[in-house]
């Protein structure tokens, strides 16, 4: 524990503070005795470096590029293997587990040890891994890696400790599995062939064990060749060859015939009587046309056969094999026969793999199939195969968080307690009907409820307008509600001149959302430069939404000179400022067309988040780059790259509609030029020309990246002169409306999808001149445009949207000069953070009021008063004011948050309104008044003082200032080679501190107000801009980003969070008693129905088959040994579990035990009664009568 306490020599006292005004307006309070100074601000923080640790928690979504499936029908577990070297394991809802191969090399193969805990992969980099499944966090024990021959075919036998390896030479080698090792048992390609055949046989393609005896595997090599091995007598029984190439091969439980799939669309099924022919060939989907030729079909890639104890006749499942002709050819299908049924199942994506779920564990016992894992491309589905109409089973997992490309995430942790249920019970109405009424088949492992639960929820804003909330506790994730945010808008009617640019393009795209859990408003920005307010109702209702329509374009021409110290700048009085006044409205030109049309008719809304009003920017719309709402005020804020606007949401009204330039007034820090007047300067090229001279592509090429940094987009600047918007009353004619995209109108472009970026960004810590500008080419593809600042000029070109990834740069470095050239001067500044909030709108004012912090993209803050009517029922009727602003500091870099605390180091909370249904019945004896929650400033007990402390973090350094003396308490530079990208103010153990995440990977901590570093830890190297784009912090020391397209993942930077994690994951191994074989009879055992025994050991030990060549493979311990193993999985819990797996080996042991010893008394009680008859019978008898 230490106590901070921060000394400014020459500081003078400030004029008396007072006590926060507990309502939204500038109510009268009690001062107190004087405001605080530096020296009255005592914060005993409580946080160490001790308190963090940053790991990994959980990953959600579906596996992104899935290569192959496995299952344990036993244990019931299912894994997944993708091409970048991931494993997804899953069972119950809750067990949920991803584990990563270092080398990153693709999984071609999974294989589970059934019922015994651990899985092996085989690897593209031609490497075998075993890893133990029976701890929470699996880990490889074992690697084999080969060095001569290439992977291709793996087969486990059941309750076998020899694994068949197939490779690309056509070879099988055999592997021990407990020891990793390779047997000197080898079946040479050339002694399966014919000494006769000429030609190669090609890659092993199919390992398998006949069902009828062990001791023969079946080998399926790609040219066709099918060969049954003897093990024992190490030589071939039968051999067949068929034209066509061979993909897959299944075996008839009896193991008397077997079926291949082939690359011309047909089925042949072989006897082992009689292997010189197939006694069946079909084409399922193909026909004999009328000139004698087949059609010609797509391959089958895999075929399962299997048996069922109610029908007499076979399930025959197959992917592939349409014919080439047909309509829906193009299309992935999962075939169904069944008899003479023949169901075909039509996929949205390329089928990967399917599997066939059966009850037993045994190859050689009816199948019985009771379902179909489905592994595609882009989802992962479930057939149920118990029912005629093979329904799907409803997913419990969250895979579809790339329904649509996420475009952005919120996360919000310490949430109401009743948001969740209310959602649900909301998005439950919505969820889609016809599922299967089973219960989900994949349903091992356990989990149970950690012991730090609390409600939190992530929203994603999706390409196609979706926001979807999902309920994010407990280290879970299950879809709570969806928000369809298109339906405001009318849809594009064929015909109108934007029709043919919009179809093909994502204006409905999310750019960022603002809610408010307490108040239940939420706030959607859109690409297409509008902003969408909700409210929340459990009830539906008829109602018209409001529309806002403002223009937020300004001159460009405006000079910026920045003094000399810029963390020091000269302001002028602010007193001297007039208040900020609307704009009139400007004329309805062909450009001040939105690009969207609100629907201006009322609508029906289903209970949930309901539309109220919509605000649309015009003359061009140049895409939002800040927003913040607060329900307390009722006031709505949003910035762009051009000037910032305010919105009275209750009285559906502009109040403020300015550009930067015009917020600084007289203190303008860097003096910058009059503004010179309009010139009409119209592109026609689109966005790669933003001027039609040599001054403005100069202008252009010098601004450097961070003057127009925002946190979604915002396109490139065209100059306009522009006012203030005006309200659009739904149903009034708006004139003419735009048939063509006019003169200089950028067009729509493709919604940039965080998902879908995958850039190699290699960090330096300069850049050579003339070169790329690294900062520059990173916030490009982050924001979607050209950034600029006042400090760095570099070249480039504006950045085109509908570029794929490859296009894009893939380098980026930093470079900084002390002196600013005077080219430099031309620029223009966005507004890159809002934020409302309680504090002092002027330097040394003694009550606090409604506030409206501004940050920009030169790392300029100011302070905007708003005077709000403090009674309710003026609120509806008298207008809101806001004050002159005021410049109160300046940074390195955008400025990107703001937060406060009290003078005891407490967060404050923005203040808010307490949810109401506005749609709910009315009482008429009670008035409908709005009930404010106020975090306002409050008196520190310790020193008596009223005030407050605002904490800024720009991209560079942040700073601690306190209020209302505008003192700089603490300052820090974060970063001097990198860049912060996201930074928060969040509560971590009882306490406050600030995280940062920097465009080099680095993650850190700071803690408040003293700006202490806690942790630096280099995590994640910045590779694709989709992680810098969703990365975000929130409250328990927790965050998120986007991995993949296709998947969240969660990480914890708290210690605490970090050592209770292993209670909070599942298990994935539970104790389960291995079914016991059917005992067929004694016909069938004498006919030769039940397997051969057969002793693999005997075979291919070291003993009979000697030490496999070193050079072939190499054995890489893992990491972490068993031992190791078992030591990490030490603790309490381990321990208990291990003790709970003990007793119920020893259980079972004892059971057994006292089967057999039941089964011995019995047998001795049988044989002791016919001794007993024998007796009888010739007891009389005489010794020659026998």
């Amino acid at each position: 524990m230490k106590k901070f306490r921060k000394v400014l020599d020459g500081l003078s006292s400030s004029s008396p503070g007072g006590v926060a005004s507990p309502s939204c307006g500038s109510a009268a309070g009690t001062p107190t005795a004087h405001a605080p100074t530096p020296l009255d601000i005592h914060v005993q923080e409580t946080l160490v470096s001790e308190n963090f640790h940053l790991c990994k928690t959980v990953r959600h979504g579906f596996p992104y590029q899935p290569t192959c499936l496995a299952f344990d029908p036993v244990q019931k577990i299912l894994a997944i293997g993708s091409r970048t070297g991931g494993i997804r394991i899953l069972g119950r809802p809750g067990v949920d587990c991803y584990s990563q191969h270092e080398s990153g090399a693709a999984v071609l193969q999974l294989q589970f040890l059934i019922n015994e805990g651990a899985l092996v992969t085989a690897c593209a980099d031609d490497t075998l891994h075993l890893w133990n499944l029976r701890q929470r966090r699996p880990a490889i024990l074992h690697s084999l890696k080969f060095n001569r021959e290439r992977i291709t075919f793996c087969h486990l036998p059941f309750q076998s400790k020899w694994l068949y390896v197939g490779t690309e030479r056509g070879n099988t080698h055999i592997v021990n599995i407990e020891s990793f090792v390779l047997s000197g048992y080898v079946i040479m390609w050339n002694k399966a062939i014919e000494l006769a055949t000429k030609t190669h046989p090609g890659p092993v393609v199919h390992l398998s064990d006949s069902p009828k005896d062990e001791g023969k595997l079946l080998i399926g090599f790609e040219s066709g060749t099918v060969v049954q091995w003897d093990l024992r007598a190490k030589k071939v029984d039968f051999r067949i060859y068929y034209d066509e190439a061979i993909h897959s091969v299944s075996w008839h439980h009896e193991g008397k015939q077997f079926m291949c799939s082939h690359s011309d669309g047909s089925l042949t099924v072989w006897n082992l009587r009689n292997t010189s022919r197939p006694i069946q060939v079909t084409y399922p989907h193909g026909k004999i046309l009328k000139d004698g030729r087949k059609e010609s079909c797509k391959p089958i890639l895999k075929v399962e056969y299997k048996t069922s104890r109610n029908s007499s006749e076979p399930f025959i499942i197959f992917s592939g094999g349409l014919s080439y002709d047909k309509a829906g050819g193009r299309r992935p299908t999962l075939t169904i026969m069944h008899g003479k049924a023949i169901t075909v199942l039509e996929m949205d994506h390329p089928i990967v793999e399917f599997l066939v779920l059966c009850d037993t564990p045994y190859s050689n016992e009816v199948q019985d199939p009771y379902a179909v894992v489905v592994l595609l491309e882009k989802d992962f589905i479930v057939v149920d195969l118990t029912q005629s109409n093979f329904p799907i089973f409803e997913n419990p997992y969250p895979m579809d968080i790339h329904e649509s490309p996420v475009t952005c995430t919120a996360y919000f942790a310490q949430c109401p307690p009743d948001i969740i249920p209310i959602l649900y019970s909301i998005g439950a109405k919505q969820k889609k009907t016809g599922y299967s009424h089973k219960e989900w088949p994949v349903s091992g492992g356990t989990w149970t409820l950690g012991s730090q639960t609390y409600p939190e929820i992530i929203v994603t804003g999706h390409a196609d307008g979706t926001v979807k909330f999902w309920d994010a506790s407990a280290i879970t994730l299950q879809m709570l509600y969806k928000l369809k945010t298109s339906k405001v808008f009318e849809k594009p009617k064929a015909g109108e001149g934007r029709t043919t640019e919009v179809l093909d393009e994502d204006p409905y795209a999310v750019q960022m959302v603002s809610w408010c859990p307490h108040s239940r408003l939420f706030c959607v920005v859109g690409i297409s430069a509008h902003v969408i307010l909700y409210r929340f109702s459990k009830h539906d209702a008829n109602t018209q939404i409001a529309s806002l329509e403002v223009r937020l374009q300004f001159d460009s021409d405006d000079a910026v000179s920045p003094s000399e110290n810029e963390n020091n700048p000269c302001f002028s009085d602010p007193s001297s400022h007039s208040p900020l006044q609307p704009g009139s409205p400007g004329s309805a030109t062909p450009d001040s067309v939105p690009g969207l049309r609100v629907k201006s008719r009322a609508l029906r809304m289903p209970p949930g988040y309901q539309a109220e009003l919509v605000v649309q920017l015009v003359c061009p719309p140049q895409q939002i780059t800040s927003l913040d709402i607060n329900s307390a005020y009722g006031l709505l804020a949003f910035g762009n790259c051009n000037g910032v606007a305010v919105v009275d949401y209750l009285q559906k009204t502009i109040l403020m509609c300015v550009s930067t330039l015009d917020l600084y007034g007289a203190a303008d820090p860097y003096q910058r030029l009059t503004r010179s007047p309009r010139r009409n300067r119209q592109s026609t090229s689109g966005l790669t020309e933003l001027s039609d001279n040599q001054v403005s592509i100069d202008m252009e090429r010098t601004k450097s990246p961070t003057s127009d940094h925002v946190n979604g987009h915002c396109t490139s600047p065209t100059s306009q002169p522009c006012s203030m918007g005006k309200p659009r009353i739904p149903g009034v004619p708006e004139g003419p409306r735009l048939t063509r995209r006019g003169p200089g109108r950028p067009p729509f472009r493709k919604a940039q999808s965080a998902a879908c970026m995958e850039i190699s960004l290699p960090v330096s810590s300069h850049t050579e001149v003339g070169g790329c500008a690294s900062r520059r080419a990173m916030l490009q593809q982050l924001h979607g445009v050209s950034m600029y600042s006042h400090d760095e000029h570099h070249t480039t070109t504006p950045y085109n949207w509908s570029e794929r990834a490859e296009s894009r740069e893939n380098s980026f470095s930093r470079s900084r000069s002390s002196s600013v050239s005077s080219i430099d001067r031309d620029t223009k500044e966005a507004v890159t953070t809002l934020q409302f909030g309680e504090s002092y709108g002027r330097k040394g004012e003694p009550l606090p009021s409604a506030c409206l912090w501004v940050g920009t993209s030169l790392g300029v803050v100011l302070l905007l008063p708003i005077s709000i009517p403090a009674e309710d029922e003026d609120r509806m009727e008298e207008p809101v004011t806001i004050g002159p602003s005021s410049t109160v500091l300046m940074l390195k870099g955008s400025v990107l948050r703001f937060a406060f605390l009290d003078c005891g180091g407490a967060l404050i909370q923005s203040p808010y309104e307490v949810w109401r249904d506005p749609n709910g019945p009315e009482d008429p004896d009670r008035t409908r008044r709005r009930k404010l929650v106020n975090f306002s400033p409050w008196p520190s007990h310790e020193a008596g003082v009223d005030g407050h402390m605002a904490v800024v973090c720009s991209e560079k350094q942040a700073k601690v200032m306190l209020m209302p003396s505008q003192t700089v308490l603490f300052a820090h530079n974060v970063t001097e080679s990198s860049f912060i990208l996201r930074a928060d103010v969040v509560s971590v153990c009882s306490s406050v501190c600030l995280a940062c995440f920097c465009a080099n990977g680095h993650v850190m901590t700071l803690s408040l107000p003293s700006l202490r570093p806690l942790m630096d830890i280099n995590y994640l190297p910045l590779t694709d801009m989709r992680i810098a784009r969703t990365f975000v912090f929130t409250n328990g020391g927790q965050a998120l980003y986007l991995s993949s397209p296709t998947e969240i993942q969660r990480i914890t930077y708290s210690q605490e969070m970090a050592d209770n994690l292993q209670d909070m994951l599942g298990e994935l191994f539970t104790p389960i008693e291995t079914p016991e074989a059917q005992n067929k009879g004694f016909l069938k055992g004498f006919f030769g129905g039940n397997a051969q025994p057969f002793d693999r050991e005997e075979l291919f030990g070291e003993a009979a088959a000697g030490k496999a060549s070193r050079s072939l493979a190499q054995h890489i311990p893992g990491p972490m040994g068993l031992e190791n193993m078992k030591a990490a999985a030490g603790g309490v819990v381990g321990d208990l579990a291990r003790a709970r797996i003990a007793l119920d080996q020893r259980g079972e042991r004892l059971g057994e035990l006292e089967e057999r010893t039941a089964l011995m008394m019995n047998s001795a009680e049988i044989f002791s009664t016919h001794a007993h008859q024998v007796m009888l019978k010739h007891k009389d008898k005489k010794w020659y009568q026998l």
